[in-house]
Formats: C-alpha cells, sequence, structure tokens
C-alpha cells in the first residue's frame, strides 16, 4: 500500500510535466512526417476500412454486405469498438517498452520512474480523443445521434486511462529487467485484438459460459462500454454493475502488485541496461 501511494503521489506531483512532455512525445514521433498529426488519424481510418471489408463485407454476409449486430449495422458496431482499441493498443506496446528506452535521458533529470509510463500514455490518448470526436460527427450522419448515454464517456475514458496504466506499471518494470517481456506483451496485444469483442459478436456466437470467461478479460468491460455510450443503448457500468466491481478490484490489485514492483526495482533499473 505504501508503494501505491507513493506512486500515486507522484502522478499528482508531476501532472503538469506528464502533459508536457506527452505533447512533446508526440510532435516528436511525427516531425519527419509531411502530415504530420494527421496520420494519428488515417492510419486507424485505413485500419478500420479493412476490418470492416475483410470481417463485415466479406466474412459475415458472403460479400453481400448486410451484416449487423442485433439492429446496429456491422460499421457502426465495428467502429464504436475499433475507436477505444486504437488507444489501447500503440499505449501498452509503448509504455512497455518506455522505461529502458528512456531512463538514460530521464535518469538526469529530477524526474520519478513512474511518470514515463504515464507521460506515453497520455501521448496516445490526445489522438484518441480527436478520433473519438471524428467518431462522434459521422455516427450523428448514421442516425446514430448524441443522447444522454454520452455522458458516461468520461468515465470509460477515465477506466480505460486506470487500466493502462496499472498494467504499465508492471509491463514496464519487467521488460526493463527482461527484454523477452516486451515480444511476449506484442504477441499478447495481437491475440487480445481477437479475444475481445471488437471485430465479432461474442455473445451472439458464444455460449454463456464462454463469454462468462471472455469476460475476466477487462478490454471487454471497456470495449462494450464504449460501445453503449456512442451507440446509446444503455448505461453499460450501472446495468453490468457487478461486472463493474470486478473490473475495479482487477484495476486495484494490478496498481497495488505493479506499484510494489516498480518501487521495489526502480533504483536497479540503470543496472539492467
Amino acid at each position: 500500500m505504501k508503494s501505491a501511494l507513493t506512486v500515486f503521489k507522484e502522478q499528482i506531483t508531476n501532472f503538469y510535466l506528464i502533459q508536457r512532455l506527452s505533447l512533446y512525445e508526440i510532435k516528436s514521433n511525427n516531425k519527419n512526417n509531411y502530415l504530420g498529426m494527421l496520420w494519428e488519424i488515417l492510419n486507424p481510418g485505413i485500419q478500420i476500412a479493412i476490418y470492416w471489408f475483410v470481417f463485415g463485407y466479406g466474412i459475415r454476409t458472403g460479400g453481400e454486405g448486410r451484416g449487423a449486430v442485433g439492429d446496429v449495422p456491422f460499421i457502426v458496431w465495428l467502429l464504436a469498438g475499433m475507436v477505444v482499441w486504437f488507444f489501447i493498443s500503440p499505449a501498452i506496446t509503448q509504455s512497455s517498452k518506455s522505461v529502458y528506452t528512456r531512463i538514460r535521458m530521464l535518469s538526469k533529470m529530477s524526474f520519478p520512474m513512474s511518470a514515463i509510463p504515464s507521460y506515453v500514455i497520455m501521448s496516445k490518448f490526445y489522438p484518441h480523443l480527436y478520433l473519438t470526436g471524428i467518431t462522434i460527427v459521422i455516427f450523428q450522419f448514421m442516425g446514430y445521434t448524441i443522447n444522454i448515454h454520452y455522458l458516461q464517456l468520461p468515465y470509460f475514458m477515465l477506466a480505460v486511462l486506470a487500466l493502462l496504466f496499472a498494467l504499465s506499471l508492471i509491463t514496464s518494470t519487467l521488460s526493463t529487467m527482461v527484454r523477452d517481456v516486451q515480444m511476449v506483451v506484442q504477441s499478447i496485444m495481437r491475440m487480445l485484438l481477437y479475444l475481445s469483442p471488437i471485430l465479432w459478436n461474442m455473445e451472439g456466437m458464444l455460449n454463456d459460459k464462454l463469454v462468462t470467461i471472455m469476460k475476466l478479460n477487462p478490454f471487454y468491460y471497456i470495449v462494450e462500454g464504449y460501445r453503449s455510450s456512442l451507440i446509446g443503448d444503455s448505461w453499460y457500468f450501472i446495468d453490468h454493475y457487478q461486472y463493474t466491481l470486478y473490473f475495479w478490484g482487477l484495476v486495484l490489485v494490478l496498481f497495488l502488485f505493479g506499484s510494489f514492483i516498480h518501487v521495489k526495482f526502480r533504483r536497479h533499473f540503470v543496472d539492467f541496461l
């Protein structure tokens, strides 16, 4: 608990610096591109088009293009889930290697190591806000207008940030000590794309027991929460309050464990390089 309080205080104390570094991270990643920040939107757009064509237009409908999940067109259902995945995936992969790739530079600064994954995650969060805004605008023209369920969207944004930070404390610490962890993280993220309800509707294809097992994946909660917010069909965190309790319980456990190992080993990070 002491380690968790230490890490939490470091985030609050250095919040302004984290924001500045995250903006610098975005600029440095796109400084050599003519289109700059526009690639943060173009890349997800291209991938969504490919996934829609393969899973919506092709596989799901035999090429007839009439795929739907319940009363929701497949492209709407897909976009509402993919918008958060394009934040989750790069945030996890980049934050997991954030410490050992930046420690030489930041070790000379008065800067807590726990804030390194934070600003990397925040650098991915800003493009996510832009992409979510564009998605909302697109939905207005597709008949899914802004409604009262949008009020839960900030909650799910907070939830995904909390989950990503808790995971990043674990993965960034372990990958600094053992580089193979980074490769494991990348492999797991490829699998989670298909083990999360992003490209296919699990509840419509699997029995209840398998769906319950799949829901052990906390990203299931996040993706379905985003869908409920953007499509506007339910108050997901209330209607599934037991799942909400499980999610935050898991986040707390991950944060406590991540804080413990981070504080325990961070003074030795330089020795592992």
